[in-house]
């Protein structure tokens, strides 16, 4: 990186935004360029001020010991030594941010530890310097004042908009993103006395973090964005507990929650049977062709030609994860009169004894099965689970069903196994890329998803929105047990103590 300042640094970043393009280039004259490598240290909680920063490229890590006292208590005096601290990522800074202002304002030494994250360029002005060029030219003052305005600016609103409410309301409120009608009634329900829910249509990511400032919990659901670098944002605005109102948490970087000391708590058993019922509503609407004699009917056809299907009784099922959604489905299908063949990653063979269900391999149970239904987590292992080469091993004329997580199916192969015939039919009320689309109303918009647009065109694929957990008993189910895990972590409890809590080395099962 070129080591030389240039005044269009200066003109881009905010800190300059009020300064004459002269004042830009002479404060650029008057500043350093210096390079960090990844990992490397800016400065150290702790240490004295004595200059400022700009970040012309890469990003800065801002860390800080959990309590926030760095080496030392409030007081200034040592910490006993085996005393617990631990280092915990504030935010990160990125190209254009400015650093050591309030050092230089108020001579106090940093208040956190910076390091690159990957190569950084900065430029660099003594603290004393800055102030004799702030004296000598009231553009560049005018400049700089106007910069941390408008960061105590919004720092205050945003504290006096909580205080203000906990003025009114001492209760702890909780964060809701990506907010419909029936999560505001059922959670609004399992509120009671000592719980305050503020709901936002917007869904979690990282543009949308900032509603998330002040709050210690916040719920997310299935299609919020909990990566790396939200969990981060969430973190540096003082979340603590991540509720989500679902079972799984493939949408969560665990490691980085752990890594900010930020709690992940989820919904590992709202109503099995609403999920599995759904799944048998799919395969039952694919087999008798109900879609398209629904449509049929409606428009004043009565035919029945084209709308054969078989009996399910003396069939096989494949149910692929049996965990409790799973064992509901394979519950139903039995009941059907079907043979069912299970697989999972940890068979259970006093279960299969007790339920009839005959634990296989997975090259067998697709094999054989007349209709293969997925009830597994997605995980590193089961990302694309279904791909190409085992469609080709399936039955010809095999009903797939979905109703766990898209991404267990590659749906290009899924596209080219019905194009050919080979599949009999697929039932989705999942979708590998269904965040842009389910649980929204596009109904005026041209899909731009060729692969979503070509699947809806097939007669023998039926595709439902992500509704099969979508049940009056489900939805309470799921509210009171959020309610009560945001209880619990309020009250002290922690770990393994938060009977829903998700662990990093945890599964989705």
């Amino acid at each position: 990186m070129d080591q030389h300042p240039r005044s269009e640094d200066l003109t881009t970043s905010p800190m300059c935004r009020h300064a004459s393009p002269q004042t830009c280039a002479l404060l650029a004259g008057e500043m350093t360029g210096r390079d960090l490598a990844d990992g490397e240290t800016l400065f150290t909680e702790g240490d004295p001020g004595g200059f400022v920063f700009l970040i012309r490229s890469g990003e800065l890590e801002v860390h800080r010991d959990q309590d926030g006292h760095g080496g030392e208590d409030g007081h200034g005096e040592d910490r006993r030594d085996g005393e617990d601290r631990r280092d915990v990522l504030l935010r990160v800074m990125g190209p254009g941010e400015v650093g050591g202002m309030t050092s230089m304002a108020l001579e106090r030494p940093r208040s956190a530890t910076l390091r690159a994250r990957g190569p950084v360029s900065l430029m660099t002005i003594a603290s004393d310097r800055l102030l004799e060029l702030m004296a000598a030219h009231d553009d560049l003052a005018r400049s700089v004042i106007a910069y941390l305005s408008e960061k105590v600016r919004t720092k205050t609103r945003q504290l006096t908009t909580l205080l203000g409410e906990q003025e009114h309301d001492p209760r702890p409120r909780v964060a809701v993103f990506d907010t419909k009608p029936y999560d505001r009634r059922w959670l609004s329900a399992q509120a009671g006395d000592d719980l305050v829910f503020d709901f936002h249509e917007a869904r979690l990511g990282p543009g949308t973090t900032r509603l998330a400032a002040g709050y210690r919990v916040i719920c997310a659901f299935v299609n919020d964005d909990l990566a790396a670098p939200v969990i981060e944002q969430l973190a540096a605005g003082g979340v603590e507990l991540i509720a989500l109102r679902c079972a799984g948490f493939n949408n969560v970087d665990l490691e980085a929650a752990r890594e900010h000391g930020i709690t992940v708590v989820r919904v590992p058993a709202y109503s099995p049977h609403a999920v599995a019922e759904h799944a048998a509503a799919l395969i039952l609407t694919l087999n008798r062709k109900v879609h398209r004699a629904h449509q049929r009917v409606r428009e004043g056809n009565f035919t029945l030609a084209g709308l054969e299907g078989f009996d399910l009784h003396g069939r096989t099922a494949g149910v692929i994860g049996l965990g409790k959604i799973g064992r509901a489905m394979a519950d139903i299908l039995r009941g059907f009169g079907m043979t069912v063949l299970g697989h999972d990653a940890y068979p259970d063979q006093e279960y299969a004894e007790r339920s009839g269900v005959k634990f296989v391999g997975l090259d067998e149970l697709l094999q054989r099965s007349d209709v293969v239904s997925l009830h597994a987590p997605l995980t590193p292992d089961t990302h694309h689970l279904i791909v190409a080469g085992r469609i080709s091993r399936m039955k010809k004329g095999v009903l797939l069903i979905n109703t766990s997580r898209g991404a267990l199916v590659d749906t290009t192969a899924l596209v080219a196994g019905l194009k050919s015939g080979h599949l009999g039919g697929a039932g989705l009320d999942v979708y590998e890329e269904e965040s842009g689309y389910f649980f929204e109303d596009r109904s005026d918009q041209v899909i731009t998803d060729d692969v979503l647009a070509r699947l809806l065109t097939f007669p023998n694929v039926v595709v439902t929105s992500h509704q099969g957990f979508l049940t009056s008993d489900a939805l309470q189910a799921i509210a009171r047990t959020t309610a009560g895990s945001v209880r619990d972590y309020l009250a002290g409890k922690r770990g393994r103590e938060l009977e829903s809590v998700v662990l990093p080395q945890g599964n989705g099962s």
